[in-house]
């Protein structure tokens, strides 16, 4: 046990963590040349044509160390805020953490939040100073900021190259003698955390663990605690770039049990693993429920596929335990799921993932956040889509989760931040300058307000500079109201928003201007509106098609013509009463790109 090493890395986004561990993993001969690719543990492909990590990776590495083997068992992790559970998961199964950081960018607001849930767990922690090879990288001030978040001394930091394989060797030599070897007790009761699964459609669900006590052997009669459900290890062993089969995990060891589950509830992530007759007296602590902040309605385009949909998505909750969903109707859309994501990118994920691995072409409706509404009768209820929220004369108030958004920045873009911030309900709380030329602003800031567009716009005000991270801070009494879209007076439940009063006019009103552009010319006039209640606040009309009637009338008496546009106009009457409105995907999608 004492020659096991449990690290994670842990960076912002494009800090070059997947590129320092293909080096990592090179260097200790981990993978053969042939196997050798860029971001060779992204093992999707949409992770490669993003450039972005979205599930956390696991692979075991063997290093010799002063003539001594060593097991380093590696986890990458994601970066952006949205995959911030993965990452809290991930440190959960850990003793270290190298905090990678960009030379050429410097701490951003990742790094810190991540570094803080590191330094939560009591993980050691190992500043890594990356792409040392760059032109444009700044040592000296991007070290003084280390030194600063992290208060460690200078010549701990270590200078490497993802690309070049610079410093690789002194991160090897600073795991070994620094990350501490795991702690726990090998004759107690097993005692194994569940930190991640993935579904395979041949051998069913296997679950990766950590063992923190005990030990665990092939053919053991094991029981998930949480779930009480009772199954025998047909196989368990080590994470290689596959999965390599072992007879004994023993305590400190991170692998994989497959044990023939077929369904998705029988697995939790973070649940313990312990044996039926010796069992341990309790479950593993710290390891908190995930929070949605964002739900959208998702259903099947083809009503028909409603089943497929529904086996899809449990897999898929499977291989990413942050999404949540329930089933849901719509008038407009049939049957679908009120799913639960971390946030927009994790939502666009989700939605890619469902067309690439499951063939299932599904509508997205308008996202939104969690409120909490208070009724006359004193009543609480949690509204998670417009269609939930009582009539006006029974709400007493509405609350609206708040977030504290951190922002770090240069200088220079500090005024067009602030508009943007303000214009979105913020309220400045700390303004605190990390170094002459970049600034740390804090904003507490309603969550719907940045569920949209917010970060788009922060990148392109920012050129790019700007970082952002937030976490929520509890709910807050607001002013908000349901705007509904109207077509010739039905009422479409799945553009439905709730919004703030402040906001209402504004959004109806280029609702109903992009739903002109985007709603086919039907044989009748289509009147589009907004409204509040029963107040019409907003109006466009698409206008019919139209055939020529008059066309043959040539001379003779105006009545002719007259009568035969009456005729017409009958007819569009009685069009309007049978035929309906079919809204094309794109608009549910451009109803989200307002801008």
């Amino acid at each position: 046990m004492k020659n096991i090493r449990n690290f994670c890395i842990i960076a912002h986004i494009d800090h070059g963590k997947s590129t320092l561990a293909d080096r990592l993993l090179e260097v200790t001969k981990t993978i053969t040349p042939k196997e050798m690719q860029e971001q060779t543990l992204d093992s999707m492909d949409l992770e490669r044509e993003r450039g972005i990590t979205i599930k956390s990776k696991a692979i075991q590495m063997q290093h010799v160390h002063n003539d001594e083997a060593y097991t380093l068992n590696l986890i990458d992790t994601p970066g952006h805020v949205d995959f911030a559970y993965e990452v809290s998961r991930s440190i959960a199964a850990c003793e270290g953490a190298l905090l990678i950081v960009d030379a050429t960018q410097g701490i951003q607001a990742q790094t810190i939040s991540n570094l803080y849930q590191a330094v939560d767990h009591d993980l050691t922690i190992i500043p890594v100073l990356n792409k040392m090879d760059m032109p444009n990288a700044m040592p000296e001030e991007v070290e003084d900021q280390i030194i600063d978040l992290l208060g460690c001394k200078r010549n701990e930091i270590i200078h490497a190259s993802g690309k070049t394989g610079m410093g690789i060797d002194a991160i090897l030599e600073a795991i070994v003698e620094n990350v501490p070897p795991p702690v726990g007790d090998p004759e107690a009761p097993l005692q194994a955390l569940i930190f991640d699964s993935v579904f395979n459609s041949f051998r069913g669900i296997i679950a990766y663990f950590k063992v923190v006590n005990g030990e665990i052997r092939k053919g053991d009669f094991v029981k998930f605690f949480n779930t009480e459900k009772e199954y025998y290890a047909d196989e368990v062993g080590v994470l290689g770039l596959g999965l390599v089969p072992r007879d004994v995990m023993k305590t400190g060891d991170v692998g994989y049990i497959i044990s023939g589950i077929k369904t998705s509830k029988e697995v939790k992530v973070g649940d313990t693993i312990t044996h039926v007759k010796r069992k341990c007296a309790k479950a593993i602590a710290g390891f908190e429920e995930v929070k949605p902040m964002v739900f959208a309605g998702v259903y099947p385009i083809d009503t028909e596929d409603y089943e497929d949909f529904r086996v899809a998505i449990e897999k898929l909750q499977l291989n990413d335990a942050s999404l949540t969903f329930m089933p849901e109707s719509s008038a407009a859309l049939g049957f679908g799921f009120r799913c639960g994501f971390l946030g927009l990118l994790h939502m666009e994920i989700v939605q890619e993932r469902l067309d690439r691995e499951y063939n299932m072409d599904v509508i997205t409706t308008v996202p939104n956040v969690p409120y909490n509404v208070y009724t006359t009768r004193g009543e609480k209820l949690e509204v998670h889509n417009p269609a939930g929220l009582p009539d006006g004369g029974s709400i007493d108030y509405v609350e609206e989760p708040y977030i504290s958004a951190q922002i770090i920045t240069h200088a220079d873009y500090i005024g067009n931040i602030m508009n943007l911030c303000l214009g979105k309900r913020g309220e400045l709380v700390k303004q605190h300058y990390l170094t002459t030329n970049r600034v740390e602003l804090v904003f507490d800031m309603p969550l719907a307000e940045i569920v949209f567009d917010f970060y788009d716009k922060l990148k392109s005000i920012s050129k790019g500079y700007a970082s952002f991270d937030y976490h929520t801070t509890g709910y807050r009494p607001s002013k908000l109201v349901k705007l509904d879209i109207l077509l010739n007076g039905e009422n479409v439940d799945a553009l439905s928003a709730l919004t703030h009063v402040n906001n209402a006019y504004n959004l109806g009103k280029r609702m109903c201007e992009k739903l002109k552009e985007l709603i086919p010319r039907q044989q009748f006039d289509v009147a589009i509106q907004a409204a509040i209640g029963a107040k019409i606040i907003s109006r466009e009309t698409v206008k019919a098609l139209r055939k020529d009637v008059t066309a043959k009338c040539y001379g003779g008496d105006i009545t002719r013509k007259r009568k035969l546009l009456e005729k017409q106009k009958k007819g569009k009457k009685r069009m309007k009463q049978v035929g309906n409105v079919e809204v094309p995907q794109k608009a549910f999608l451009a109803v989200l790109k307002l801008d």
